[in-house]
């Protein structure tokens, strides 16, 4: 089992920057991808990024790709998104999530949840 806490959701305007975490725990987290994956109501969940905790390799996709950037703290267990020019368009419930294996990009490939935190962007 591992456990994922996410936290550092909020509102901002556009433009602006936030900075997500997932504290993960538990058995063997480590041999584990994270990823973010993000959803609006009525929609499918849809993939922001991932990486590897053994080597940091990183995936991202277009809609984010040189605004976001994901990274992970070994010490800490503790993935990061970092959000910089924000558009009301990324306004989602933003999800961590964790699989054994490699990086994929689809939500249903990966067996663990956190809760979800809202980020809300305004025009």
């Amino acid at each position: 089992q591992v456990q994922l806490v996410e936290s550092g959701g909020g509102l901002v305007q556009a433009g602006g920057s936030l900075r997500l975490s997932c504290a993960a725990s538990g058995r063997a987290a480590s041999r584990h991808a994270m990823g973010w994956f993000r959803q609006v109501p009525g929609m499918e969940r849809e993939f922001v990024a991932a990486i590897m905790w053994s080597d940091a390799s990183t995936a991202y996709s277009d809609s984010v790709k040189g605004r976001f950037t994901i990274s992970r703290d070994n010490a800490k267990n503790t993935v990061y998104l970092q959000m910089n020019s924000l558009k009301p368009e990324d306004t989602a419930v933003y999800y961590c999530a964790a699989r054994q294996g490699i990086v994929r990009t689809t939500w249903n490939d990966y067996m663990y949840w956190g809760q979800g935190t809202q980020v809300t962007v305004s025009s």
